[in-house]
């Protein structure tokens, strides 16, 4: 639905590369792959975790688009279910560039799904804005 876990993972990693003064290198966004909140702003349960660490984001929940497989070199999703989605419309775009992976393929702890936090609590919330900060150090490493 794009207004909990990604958002956490694009405020993040929008952050990482700002403090690592790569902004002019990145575009950074999220998206869903379904429609149902086109438009609303992260659970505030997300903003709030992302707060408590000193991040702020503007973010509007959006379904991906054609473009993005033609514009972005990487989609990054949480779980195999948001990866077979992906796969499955990329395979309807002509020139799809990205490359689609579970962003949990780059935590040192081996956590592969990062779980939807929705129907937890702010703990859950606490937790998945540790495994994207995780990750997306992980990836930008490896990335520049």
């Amino acid at each position: 639905g794009n207004i909990c876990r990604s958002p956490i993972a694009e405020a993040v990693f929008r952050k990482l590369v700002t403090d690592e003064r790569l902004e002019n290198k990145w575009m950074t966004d999220s998206a869903a792959v379904s429609d149902w909140n086109v438009g609303r702003s992260p659970d505030p349960r997300a903003l709030n975790s992302l707060r408590n660490h000193g991040i702020e984001t503007a973010h509007r929940a959006r379904q991906v688009t054609k473009d993005d497989f033609q514009t972005f070199d990487y989609i990054l999703c949480m779980d195999e279910s948001n990866l077979r989605d992906l796969n499955r419309k990329s395979s309807q775009v002509k020139d799809c560039k990205a490359k689609i992976e579970l962003l949990g393929t780059y935590d040192p702890q081996k956590q592969l799904i990062i779980e939807d936090p929705y129907y937890g609590s702010e703990r859950d919330f606490e937790t998945v804005y540790e495994q994207c900060l995780r990750c997306c150090k992980a990836f930008l490493e490896k990335s520049h």
